[in-house]
Formats: structure tokens, sequence, C-alpha cells
């Protein structure tokens, strides 16, 4: 008996190194990703051409607005027992909403990109026209974040079901007490990225998110926002191989250092302009999608670095508190 189970053991281990477990080649190498998940997923920057992105339109759950209260001395709607705001006196209607997202999505499809929509949003989460904050896309697959006010606390669930759907990998997905919000990450070369720790972005939602860059070789910069401004995505966007928009006033000064440091090239947003248009977004190297009312200032600028810019109609949207970088999600880039 004893001689019989070491020839079944024998053989056993034979057939156990012949057909061995194999660690190469990594998961988000081209051929993995094209034989066990269709195609090659994610993005390892913010400028390569834009191949799909995931949107939503705002629908039913914009009805929450129809009930909230103006708050004079805030000069915003809200309602503290629900967790539903609107930072502004002015709530433009959902029609207004819809023909300016719609324009969006219509001029992202002509520069090529394939447009996914958010399958449902949670009822009354009025916020989840701004995709951008509920996941992140790095090398291979998705972040799936963990928003910080109440209000948001719930979209993750449905864009998880859309990512699923689509057969994207979903890397990791921020549990615990963990805060993160994808407006405040960013690319700045596939080996280096930035997160901007906020309100809505604590340490442990960032060592969360660096666990998972770091398996990839990508380095995580930690940018303290200042005062109560959310997400980076306020002051930084990269728009060309080594050129980012930048605002200067509320940028800290030692990421600045640092960018120079990295050899990015930064292009300010001229003070005299709307902040907000710093909002924007690269669909290819040096080609961006921004608010038309960028300003003619930075625009100028803009030109003299060689970007070329589309203009999109945006600012009914941008009243809810996010732009057109807020309102895209990349799940797919090009490498660079």
């Amino acid at each position: 008996m004893a001689q019989a189970m070491s020839e079944f053991d024998h053989r056993y281990n034979m057939l156990i190194e012949r057909f061995a477990s194999e660690p190469e080649p990594a998961f988000n190498s081209d051929a993995e990703q094209t034989a066990g998940w269709g195609r090659r997923w994610g993005c390892a920057n913010d400028i390569g051409r834009l191949r799909v992105v995931l949107m939503h339109r705002p629908g039913p759950e914009m009805a929450v607005l129809d009930t909230l209260p103006l708050i004079p001395e805030l000069g915003a709607h809200g309602d503290p027992a629900t967790g539903a705001y609107w930072r502004g006196e002015v709530i433009p209607s959902l029609a207004e909403q819809q023909a300016q997202h719609d324009a969006l999505v219509a001029a992202l499809r002509e520069e090529g990109v394939e447009v996914v929509m958010l399958n449902a949003a949670a009822p009354g989460r009025h916020k989840s026209i701004y995709t951008r904050d509920s996941c992140i896309a790095v090398d291979g697959g998705a972040v799936v974040t963990r928003m910080g006010p109440r209000i948001r606390r719930g979209e993750e669930r449905p864009v998880t079901q859309t990512l699923a759907a689509l057969g994207m990998p979903i890397l990791r997905t921020i549990h615990g007490t963990g805060l993160m919000e994808g407006g405040s990450f960013a690319y700045i070369r596939p080996d280096v990225a930035v997160v901007g720790v906020s309100s809505r972005v604590n340490e442990e939602g960032a060592r969360q998110l660096e666990e998972v860059l770091a398996v990839q070789g990508t380095r995580l910069i930690r940018v303290q926002i200042p005062g109560y401004r959310l997400h980076i995505d306020g002051a930084f966007v990269m728009i060309h191989h080594d050129v980012a928009l930048v605002n200067p006033s509320t940028l800290p000064f030692v990421f600045m250092e640092e960018l120079k440091r990295l050899g990015v090239k930064m292009i300010p947003l001229n003070h005299q302009d709307p902040s907000w248009a710093i909002n924007c977004l690269a669909v290819a190297p040096g080609r961006v999608l921004m608010s038309d009312q960028v300003g003619p200032r930075t625009q100028e600028a803009l030109d003299k670095a060689g970007i070329s810019v589309r203009l999109v109609t945006y600012d009914k949207v941008y009243l809810g508190g996010g732009g057109i970088h807020c309102s895209t999600s990349p799940l797919v880039r090009d490498a660079v």
C-alpha cells in the first residue's frame, strides 16, 4: 500500500511539475489581458489616445434637487438630513444639463472615443454624472473608489456592476475607512502618479491605491490640497507629453517644484480666466476638450504651446460642481 501511494505521489508531482503555475507574463501584459479579459484594459497615463470612457447622462436621480431648500447664508441649496446639496443659487433644468452632456458625448464620439454609459444611477445620487470620481483606471484594470460625502456614497455599486458587465478587471475596491475619489488622482507619466489628499481623499485611501500602483512600478506622490478644495483636477491636468495645465494659485509650491524636476512644462491658467476651465480632458497627446469659457488669455497660451483645443459648452453642468474632466472616466487609453 505504501509503495502504491509513493508511486502515485511520484506521478502526481511529475504532473504538477509539467503543468506548473505560471506567474509570467504579468496580469497587465498584452498577452494576459487579451487572452483572459478580451482586450487591453486600463490606462497608464492621462494623455494617450482615449479609446473608451465611462459617462452618465443625468436622469431621474436629479429629481432630488427639486426638494432642496435654498440656504441663503451659503448661497446654495441643500438638505443636511439627506446630505444632498447644490452649491449655487441657480439650478439649471434637467433638459439643459442633458443637452450639454449630450453635446460632450457627441464630441467624444467624433474624436473616435467609445462612450460607455453607466447602467443606472443609484436613486437620488444626483452627482453620478461625475463618473471620474467613482472609478480610476490603471494599467490592466480599474480601482473602484469609496466616495467621501454621504450623498455620493452608493455610486460605487452601479459603477462596479457596469465595469463587470463590460468584462473589465477590478483590481481593488477601496474599503475599510479609506476615502478616494478619482478627481484627485492623475498620472504624470506611466511611472509617476499623484493623489491629492483632501476632505475627499484620506491617507488610508491613498495607501490602498498606492499598493495597486506599486505592483505596476508606479510611484505615487501625495499632495495636500489646500483649504476646502476637493480634487487635484481643479488645479492640475496633463494635456501633452510632459505638459500640464495648472492653476498656480491653488497648487502647492512643493508639487510644482517636483513637476519641474520631472521635466513637466506648466502652462498657467490666466488669473483673469475662469478657474474651472482647467477641468479639461486630453483625448490624445496635445488634443484637448475644454469649456468654451476657457478665456482668451489661457487659450492663447495653449495655442503657443501647440495644444489643439476643441471647445464644448458645459457651463450648466459645471454649476453642479464638476466640468468636462469630472464627467469622464477613461477606461482605456493607448500607451505613450
